[in-house]
């Protein structure tokens, strides 16, 4: 299925995949802050996101609630679009893969990896991560156990300070508030760094945010429609 995902209707940011990000000098490494709400780890080659939550439009589907099916469509079709411009030798998923038991758009997923036979793909569990075993036997999907350590970074899906390596995590999907001069306010999600761990927005669009309040020590790049801003 060549092409398939990139001919979803509804999907922004077709044209901003190469523009608008952030790059960020952070523990000695290069990470590019995407506004598809992804990072790319330029020194490992690796695309980075979190939270993407395949499987809740039908979890509420099943309890009544009439959400469109397409929703997860449109995430994957970013996130094609994210692999195609920076060609990343792996992804890696901070937890919170699909959100519920196991469901169609589970089978949808396992199409969409058939497209990226060459991709190392590894699933650091989370909490919704709950499908089992044998639904995760992809040929190139690793799922492991927090914490996993690979350079300055300790990744995991809670935010966590139990190790001396500077955490990455999830689970939070931050947001941030900007208020105007006439008392105009704006949520936008953001990517949040502060003293000893960071959170990454969640990729998924079909979530809520839990805004933050960073102190002036702390780095904070809020994420509009085509571009990441640092605030």
């Amino acid at each position: 299925m060549p092409g398939f995902y990139f001919s979803v209707a509804g999907t922004p940011h077709i044209s901003t995949t190469l523009q608008g990000h952030y790059t960020f000098q952070h523990e000695g490494q290069q990470l590019v802050l995407l506004p598809e709400k992804a990072i790319y780890w330029q020194d490992q080659q690796t695309l980075i996101c979190a939270d993407l939550h395949l499987g809740k439009a039908g979890h509420f589907r099943k309890a009544g609630v009439p959400i469109p099916g397409n929703v997860h469509w449109e995430d994957l079709g970013r996130l094609s679009l994210l692999l195609e411009a920076w060609q990343p030798r792996e992804l890696l998923l901070l937890g919170d893969l699909f959100h519920s038991d196991i469901n169609n758009e589970w089978t949808f997923f396992e199409r969409w990896m058939e497209q990226y036979p060459r991709l190392r793909v590894v699933l650091v569990k989370g909490n919704h991560d709950i499908l089992p075993n044998a639904a995760y036997e992809i040929s190139n999907l690793s799922v492991v156990t927090a914490p996993l350590e690979r350079g300055p970074y300790s990744f995991t899906h809670h935010p966590t300070s139990t190790s001396n390596l500077y955490n990455l995590a999830g689970h939070i999907h931050p947001s941030v508030a900007l208020q105007g001069r006439g008392r105009q306010r704006i949520s936008l999600p953001c990517f949040y760094f502060g003293l000893k761990g960071g959170i990454l927005p969640a990729f998924g669009r079909f979530t809520g945010t839990a805004r933050i309040t960073p102190t002036p020590k702390e780095a904070v790049f809020g994420i509009t429609q085509d571009r990441v801003i640092a605030l």
